[in-house]
């Protein structure tokens, strides 16, 4: 490990150390604090009310077999039921209402308290006596008012509505006028008798306010994310009460639910009857319209009449047909013959359905062939071809006859046929229509029918269903008490909680005055801030009582904190021999005045002269001079020798020129140490003009051969220039600082100056430090001059 590292190390052992040791000087604040702490909570154990922790548990039921009442449309795909979910049922169970509807049950609203010594206690399961209200529940539920009640005898009983103020005096029974309506106050019969003389407060209060109060106390949760268990918790100081809460909670929140699935199964059969009305008018209406229709169209199955239609429609069109042809062939022989001139034959066998046709034609053309036979041996004169000829003529007048009557009868035939099939294709072509317009019908009349079917199965459902209705939710286990021990107060909780404060409060005292603290206290903490200026050291905080001035053979601590100076600046003072001259003239100044630079200069004047030196202490603090009060009175035992001018001092030497050194100087005598003074003299009206004279210069040349050390009391560095105008004649300036006054920030401006080389050998010592902050935490003087502390000073 290098060399930084280990003294990082022991840097930030020290400053642990250090830390730990601010703390621990002060232990028996903490000790103070701690039992004062403990005695507390024990005050707070043995005067709480302790309350106890009651629980149920409930499952959250799924209705999977009755369903919601509106199941019964689920299928109408417009409203569908849906599952119960614990999220929301968590948040019904602790609803507002529910918790109004258990106060009310219950009459948690009026308390009856008996009062003690202290603590009152709440008289829940049979209280002494029972309020009965006149007025309407309208004014009780919302009222605020609170009274006592004293049971004086078994008969009557005194009444006030302060504390503090006379009772009034009631007989049971009677009526009482309150603010919130007549009141009428009955004894319950064996249990008032116990409380004779006690003093009772009965507290009425909103139903409101005491169901929020009681739903914020119940705790409502919900073991698992896909758990259908919920547990309910209260905590109060009745066990019982807190049961019976649970117990009509749960009450409550089932009966709810029943009656929820009752309101909407009876909405439901009344809207299902409502419309099974409305349907039967429209289902008798659509039935009417049907039965019109047919008899209009005088039909009864359109569909069997439109295949009968169609198939004797074929039957009429063939027929039809056969009758054009036999009209064709007819027409066309009796052209034939109108228009044939020679005697040939006639086509046979054409298809004429006629049989006198066919006859005539065969035996027309018998006689024509017979005749063309004949011709070919005779004439057309022969009697015989005469005799056909009229014969063949005959036959051609009756068969044109013939043609002409079976030409009528075919047209009249055909036209009778094509009026049959016309009427024949309208009825098959007005088919369609008809079928579809009586389809319509049919369809509403299947769709109302359907309808009215389906509401009255959904009707009877619905019956079954409300039927069927049960609670949302099972009890797993009926309210309990969890532990008959109390769950508050807890006590290890609250000793331990109250021991943890009572060493917080201290700690945190001390650590924000710390944080706040922006003033120097001993040498250590201000070694800090000097770094690499010297601190010669620190001198102790005095009583009232405790002499200002070392005397011979001190051993106090004031003196042993002085005789560490006196060796630190001989070190300074040796240090500076190298240079002409002695290097003793010390001046001795601060921030502002009151820091104690004067009693320093004093005592370090002392102190060097009880080691057989020669000493001069100087007032050079001639806008505030001090000299004189150290120097009254019984401080000075005698003046040793006294100057030539005893009333003239260093104003006076600067001002006059007359005056030599000597005649300024003040030989003293103080507890066998003797000193040389030089006081300040009269307050000049321009002191800092007179400290620029060249006397000044004069002065500590000459006292500076003359004795072994020249203390010099100068004026305050930060209020004044007086110091900085001689500042050059000094070979060391110590720099007063006050523990618990000087701020850390005071100390930056000598060092700065120095810096500036504005003054020279700075140093530092600390006035006014508590015994237990001197030096590093121990103490000077090794057992001499031990002071007694005060019972209040850890």
């Amino acid at each position: 490990m290098s060399t930084t590292s280990q003294t990082n190390t022991v840097s930030n052992s020290d400053n642990l150390k250090e830390i730990i040791t601010r703390y621990t000087t002060h232990w028996k604040w903490f000790v103070l604090c701690v039992i004062f702490a403990i005695g507390l909570a024990y005050i707070y154990i043995r005067y709480s009310i302790p309350k106890y922790a009651v629980q149920t548990q409930i499952q959250i039921l799924e209705d999977k077999s009755s369903g919601s009442e509106l199941d019964v449309f689920q299928d109408l795909k417009f409203l569908g039921g849906g599952k119960n979910k614990v999220e929301d049922e968590l948040q019904i169970v602790n609803s507002r209402s529910n918790f109004i509807e258990v106060v009310k049950k219950l009459n948690l609203n009026t308390k009856v308290m008996v009062q003690g010594n202290i603590i009152e206690t709440e008289l829940y399961t049979n209280p002494p006596i029972n309020l009965n209200f006149i007025s309407a529940d309208s004014i009780v539920n919302k009222a605020k008012f609170e009274f006592f009640i004293t049971i004086s005898s078994s008969t009557t009983f005194g009444y006030t509505e302060e504390e503090d103020k006379p009772v009034k005096a009631y007989a049971f029974g009677n009526t009482i006028p309150t603010p919130v309506g007549d009141i009428v106050i009955t004894p319950n019969v064996g249990v008032f008798e116990s409380y004779k003389g006690k003093k009772l407060r009965v507290s009425v209060n909103p139903i409101e306010d005491v169901a929020q109060a009681y739903r914020t106390r119940v705790k409502v949760s919900n073991p698992g994310e896909f758990s259908n268990i919920v547990n309910l918790t209260l905590e109060d100081a009745i066990p019982e009460k807190a049961r019976n809460i649970l117990n009509t909670l749960i009450s409550t929140y089932n009966k709810n639910a029943v009656e929820d699935k009752q309101e909407i199964a009876d909405r439901t059969s009344n809207f299902i009857n409502e419309r099974i009305a409305d349907i039967s008018t429209d289902l008798s209406s659509v039935d009417q319209s049907a039965q019109d229709f047919k008899m209009e169209e005088g039909v009864t199955d359109i569909q069997a009449e439109a295949n009968v239609n169609l198939n004797v429609g074929v039957a009429n069109q063939q027929e039809l047909a056969n009758a054009r042809n036999q009209l064709n062939m007819a027409s066309s022989m009796q052209d034939l013959v109108e228009n044939q001139d020679s005697y040939e034959v006639l086509p046979t066998n054409i298809g004429l359905s006629d049989p006198t046709i066919a006859s005539t034609t065969d035996r027309y053309n018998q006689l024509v062939q017979e005749r063309q036979k004949l011709l070919k041996s005779s004439n057309e004169k022969n009697p015989v071809i005469v005799n056909l000829d009229e014969q063949i003529a005959s036959l051609k007048r009756s068969m044109q006859q013939s043609l002409s009557n079976s030409v009528n009868t075919l047209g009249m035939t055909v036209n009778s046929l094509s009026n049959q099939q016309a009427r024949f294709q309208s009825k098959i072509y007005s088919s369609p229509a008809k079928e579809r317009a009586l389809r319509d019908i049919t369809r509403q009349q299947q769709t109302t029918e359907s309808l009215y079917l389906y509401l009255l199965q959904k009707r009877e459902e619905a019956q079954i269903t409300a039927a069927s209705s049960s609670a949302k939710s099972k009890v797993i286990d009926p309210a309990f008490m969890v532990s008959k021990n109390p769950v508050s107060p807890k006590t290890n909780l609250v000793y331990l909680a109250s021991f943890i404060l009572g060493l917080l409060v201290p700690f945190s005292i001390m650590y924000a005055y710390d944080l706040l603290d922006n003033k120097i206290h001993n040498m250590h903490s201000l070694e800090k801030l000097v770094q690499n200026v010297p601190v010669l050291g620190e001198l102790p905080k005095l009583g009232k009582k405790d002499n200002k001035f070392i005397i011979k053979e001190d051993r106090s601590v004031l003196a042993e904190s002085l005789r560490i100076i006196r060796t630190n600046l001989d070190y300074l003072i040796k240090a500076k021999q190298d240079k002409p001259g002695k290097s003793n003239i010390v001046y001795v100044t601060s921030s502002v005045p009151g820091e104690g630079k004067t009693f320093l200069s004093t005592n370090l004047s002392m102190i060097l002269a009880s080691t057989n030196k020669k000493v001069l202490l100087v007032g050079a603090d001639i806008r505030n001079p001090k000299l004189y009060t150290f120097f009254t009175g019984s401080n000075v035992d005698k003046m040793a020798k006294p100057s030539r001018n005893k009333d003239a001092g260093l104003t006076e030497f600067l001002y006059d020129s007359t005056l030599e050194v000597r005649d300024v100087i003040n030989p003293m005598l103080i507890h066998h140490n003797t000193v040389d003074v030089i006081y300040s003299g009269r307050i000049p009206p321009n002191p800092a003009e007179l400290l620029m004279s060249g006397r000044i210069k004069e002065l500590f040349e000459q006292v500076s051969e003359i004795y072994d050390y020249v203390i010099v009391d100068t004026a305050p560095l930060m209020v004044v220039t007086d110091t900085l105008l001689i500042s050059d004649y000094a070979d060391s300036l110590i720099y007063v600082t006050r523990a618990g006054v000087t701020e850390n920030k005071a100390v930056n401006y000598p060092i700065k100056l120095q810096e500036e080389n504005k003054i020279k050998g700075l140093s530092f010592v600390v006035n006014d430090v508590e015994i237990s902050n001197l030096g590093y935490g121990g103490k000077y003087g090794y057992g001499y001059g031990k002071t007694q502390k005060k019972w209040w000073k850890f």
